[in-house]
C-alpha cells in the first residue's frame, strides 16, 4: 500500500467509525458509590484494622510520628484479604524511576501447599519492603550496572488500590525507589523528604504568629492536566508521533486557533465519550477529578482534579495520564501528552497549583478580606517572592526537558523567564511597603453587568496573568512551567525545599528584631518584607511576559532567561543549590549530580532519537513522494513539447529547486550526526542544541514547502489539517 493510500485509509476509518466501547450504565452504579470503590482507604482501614493498630498508623500518616514496624502485619494481612476479595492475584509495588514512567513488578499471592493446592501467601515484610532489580533503571553513575541490588518502601501516607483488567484485578502498593546504598533512585522520596522539611520550618515560622496547632503544614498541588487526542489510524500514519510523540514534519493548517473557536468550545462526543469513561476509572481509583473541557488549540483539552496534597496529588496525577492513554485505546484514539505535538499551534503544559496548609487554617496564602492587616499572609507570600528570586535558576531547571524547550523557550505558556504576578491589590501593598509607607487598598467592590435581570459580581483584588510562570491566583500560587509529559514532583521538591529555606530565614530575622516580645511582631514582619522587595523584588512582574519588551527589561533587571535544557540543567548543581538540598536533608550532592547526569542523557537521547528519525522519514517517505511529483511534472512538460505546445513549467522547476533542497539539507544533517568525540554529555547536549536541532528544522523547513506544492494524491503523510479536525 502506497503512502497516499495509508492516508486515504486513515481518514476513511475516522469518518466511518463506529464506537465498539460499550456505553456506561450510571443508572446501576452512582458516581459517589463508584468514588473511591478500589481504594484501600482510611475508612476502609477502620473497618478491617484493630483500632490501636488504625490509631498508630494515622500517628504516621497525618501527624507525621514515626512508624511503628509492628503494625504492618496485622495492616498486610486486612490488604491481602481486601483485595483478594475483589479478585487480585497479585500485588505490585509502584514506584516513579527517574524515566519519569510508572514502574512495577507484579507477584502472586498464591504459593503450593504442599498437598495440591495453594494458600494466599502476603506478610509486613513483603508489604513494607520489595526488591526490584535497580541495574536498568537510570542511576546517574551512583551505581555501576552490574550492581543490581535496589529497593521499594511502602509509602504509608498513600493508599494501596485495586487496578482493573478485562482478565483479572491487581493490588498496587505505593512506594520508594532507593538504591542498596541508600540513595533515591525515584521522585517520591526526595518529595516525601521535602514535606518533612516544609512541615518543620512551616511550623516553626507560624510559631512565631502564635499559630501553630501542632498540625503539620503541608504543600498542596492541582495540577491542570493538558493533552491532545487523534484517531488512531493517523497515529499509526505517522512514524514520527508513533516514535517521538510529537509531528517532526508537517505544514501549518490554513485553519489553526486563530479564531478563538476551540476554548471552552462544545466538546465533540466522541470525546466526551472519552472523558466520561476516564472520569470513570479514575472516580474508582480516588482522583478527584473536576474539571474537563477543550483547550484553547484544535484537538486539545485538558482534565483537573481538586487540590491534594502533594505527594498523594503527584501519585494521582500519575495515574491520570496512565488512564488517559489507556483508555484513548480503547475508543480509537491515541492520546498526546508530548509538550509540543504540532508546531505552529499551542503546546501542552501542567499548571501546578500549589500551596502550604493546615488542617485548621487552610491555606496560609489565603489573604483574608484584609490583605494589608494579615501580616503572616504578607510574610509568607514575601518569603515566597524571596525563594523564587534566589533560586529562579532552580526552578527552570526541574521543568527542563527537549519537549518543554519548544514551549519555554520559545515563550508560550510561559517564558523560559521565571517571574511572578502579584496583581494588583498585592502589588501595590508590597510598594508600599518597600516605600516605607504602609496605607493598605481600597475595599473590593461589585461588578455590575448592566442587565437588570444578571445579580452583581464580587470583583477579585486583580486580574489573571496567563504569562506569567508564577501566579498568584487567589489563595495559591500557580506555577506554570510544568511540562505536560512531566511529573510534579520535581517541581515540588524544588518548591517545598526552597520555601522552607526562605521561611527560616524570615524567622530568623524577625526573631533579631523582636527577641521574643510580640508587640514588636508587626513592625518586624514590615522591615523583614521591606528588605526583601529590596533585594528580590524585581522578580515580580504584572505585565505581559510574551513581549518582546518582556525580554529586555528581565535582562535589566537580572532575571536569567534560559531558553534551552542545556542551558538551565547545571543550576541544579550549582554550590548554592546544593547547599539548599543537603541542609535540609533533601537531596545529597551525589544525587543532585546524578540526577543532573540522568537528565542529560535524557535530552541527548530525545535529539538524537527525533534526528534519526527526520533522516529517515525525509528520505523513505517525502523525498520519493516529491520525486514522483517531479516526474509526472517532467513527463507532462516532454509530452507537451513533442506535440509542440510551448508551455512555461514553473512548477517543475520549483519542485526541482526543492527537491535538491531537500537532498542536500538530510546530507548536512547526516554529517553532523557523525560526531561522537565529545568530553563530556554536557557539551554533547550544547552541540545537539545549536548545531542539531537547526539543521532538523531546515530539513523540515524545505519538507513543509513541498506538502503545499506536490500533489495530494502522493503526498503520504496525514496532514494537520486532517489529524486535528477530523473527529
Amino acid at each position: 500500500m502506497s503512502g497516499y493510500q495509508t492516508r486515504q485509509t486513515a481518514i476513511a476509518a475516522v469518518t466511518n467509525y463506529q464506537p465498539t466501547v460499550k456505553p456506561l450504565n450510571f443508572a446501576e452504579t452512582s458516581p459517589t458509590d463508584v468514588f473511591g470503590s478500589n481504594v484501600f482507604s482510611d475508612k476502609v482501614m477502620k473497618a478491617m484494622l484493630p483500632k490501636e493498630i488504625y490509631k498508630s498508623l494515622m500517628a504516621t500518616k497525618q501527624a507525621g510520628e514515626e512508624m511503628d514496624p509492628t503494625i504492618a502485619g496485622p495492616i498486610a494481612a486486612a490488604m491481602k484479604e481486601w483485595a483478594i476479595a475483589k479478585g487480585a492475584t497479585h500485588y505490585t509495588h509502584v514506584f516513579y524511576p527517574l524515566t519519569g514512567l510508572t514502574a512495577e513488578k507484579h507477584d502472586g499471592f498464591l504459593s503450593p501447599d504442599g498437598q495440591g493446592g495453594a494458600i494466599a501467601e502476603f506478610d509486613g515484610k513483603l508489604l513494607i519492603q520489595g526488591e526490584p532489580d535497580a541495574s536498568s533503571f537510570p542511576s546517574g553513575g551512583l551505581r555501576a550496572t552490574f550492581e543490581a541490588r535496589g529497593y521499594t518502601a511502602w509509602d504509608l501516607t498513600n493508599p494501596a488500590y485495586i487496578l482493573e483488567n478485562p482478565n483479572g484485578t491487581f493490588l498496587c502498593i505505593p512506594t520508594a525507589f532507593i538504591s542498596w546504598k541508600g540513595h533515591a533512585l525515584d521522585k517520591k522520596t526526595p518529595l516525601l523528604r521535602a514535606n518533612q522539611a516544609i512541615n518543620k520550618a512551616g511550623r516553626r515560622f507560624l510559631s512565631l504568629f502564635g499559630n501553630d496547632d501542632g498540625n503539620m503544614v503541608v504543600s498542596n498541588a492541582g495540577p491542570e492536566q493538558e493533552y491532545f487526542l487523534l484517531d488512531r489510524n493517523f497515529y499509526f500514519a505517522r512514524p514520527d508521533l508513533m516514535v517521538c510523540g510529537r509531528t517532526l514534519f508537517g505544514a501549518k493548517p490554513a485553519k489553526g486557533q486563530e479564531l478563538d473557536d476551540h476554548y471552552f468550545g462544545a466538546i465533540p462526543r466522541r470525546v466526551l465519550s472519552f472523558m466520561l469513561e476516564v472520569e470513570r476509572e479514575l472516580y474508582k481509583l480516588g482522583v478527584p477529578v473536576k474539571t474537563r473541557h477543550n483547550e484553547v488549540a484544535p484537538g486539545q483539552f485538558e482534565i483537573a482534579p481538586l487540590y491534594e496534597q502533594s505527594n498523594l496529588a503527584t501519585d494521582h496525577n500519575q495515574m491520570i495520564m496512565t488512564t488517559l492513554k489507556s483508555v484513548a485505546k480503547r475508543h480509537g484514539m491515541a492520546c498526546l501528552l508530548h509538550e509540543k505535538p504540532f508546531a505552529g499551534i499551542n503546546g501542552s503544559g501542567k499548571h501546578l497549583n500549589y500551596s502550604l496548609s493546615t488542617p485548621t487554617q487552610g491555606s496560609l496564602y489565603s489573604p483574608g478580606d484584609t490583605p494589608a492587616e494579615n501580616m503572616q499572609f504578607l510574610a509568607i507570600t514575601a518569603a515566597t517572592i524571596r525563594a523564587v528570586e534566589k533560586y529562579s535558576k532552580l526552578l527552570r531547571s526541574v521543568v527542563a526537558s527537549a519537549g518543554n524547550d519548544h514551549r519555554l523557550g520559545a515563550n508560550e505558556a510561559p517564558p523560559a523567564i521565571i517571574s511572578i504576578f502579584l496583581g494588583g491589590e498585592l502589588a501595590e501593598i508590597f510598594n508600599q511597603i518597600e516605600l516605607g509607607d504602609l496605607k493598605g487598598t481600597e475595599a473590593k467592590g461589585m461588578l455590575r453587568v448592566g442587565v437588570d435581570t444578571l445579580p452583581p459580581l464580587p470583583m477579585d483584588s486583580g486580574d489573571r496573568n496567563r504569562t506569567s510562570p508564577f501566579a498568584f491566583t487567589g489563595n495559591r500560587f500557580e506555577f506554570r512551567a510544568v511540562g505536560s509529559d512531566q511529573s510534579i514532583a520535581g517541581a515540588q521538591v524544588a518548591l517545598n525545599t526552597m520555601m522552607a529555606e526562605s521561611l527560616d530565614f524570615v524567622a530568623d530575622e524577625i526573631e533579631k528584631i523582636t527577641k521574643g516580645d510580640a508587640s514588636k511582631l508587626s513592625a518586624a514582619c514590615q522591615k523583614v518584607i521591606q528588605g526583601i522587595m529590596k533585594k528580590h523584588g524585581h522578580v515580580v512582574f504584572n505585565g505581559d511576559g510574551y513581549a518582546d519588551a518582556w525580554q529586555k527589561e528581565a535582562a535589566k533587571r537580572g532575571l536569567p532567561n534560559l531558553k534551552t535544557t542545556p542551558d538551565a540543567l547545571p543550576a541544579m548543581i550549582e554550590k548554592d543549590v546544593i547547599e539548599l538540598f543537603e541542609k535540609y536533608s533533601v537531596l545529597s550532592a551525589d544525587e543532585l549530580h546524578s540526577r543532573c547526569e540522568i537528565y542529560h542523557e535524557q535530552y541527548n537521547q530525545h535529539i538524537q532519537t527525533e534526528s534519526q528519525l527526520v533522516v529517515k522519514i525525509a528520505k523513505t517517505i517525502i523525498l520519493p513522494a516529491a520525486m514522483r511529483y517531479q516526474g509526472e511534472l517532467a513527463g507532462t512538460a516532454a509530452n507537451l513539447k513533442a506535440a509542440g505546445v510551448k508551455a512555461e513549467t514553473p512548477a517543475l522547476s520549483a519542485i526541482t529547486d526543492l527537491v535538491g533542497k531537500l537532498d542536500k539539507s538530510i546530507v548536512a544533517l547526516e554529517k553532523l550526526m557523525i560526531k561522537e568525540d565529545f568530553k563530556s554529555i554536557e557539551e554533547e547536549a550544547q552541540y545537539k542544541t545549536s548545531k542539531i536541532l537547526p539543521a532538523m528544522l531546515d530539513v523540515r523547513a524545505v519538507a513543509d514547502t513541498l506538502e503545499g506544492e506536490v500533489a495530494d494524491d502522493l503526498w503520504p503523510l496525514p496532514s494537520y489539517q486532517e489529524i486535528l479536525f477530523i473527529k
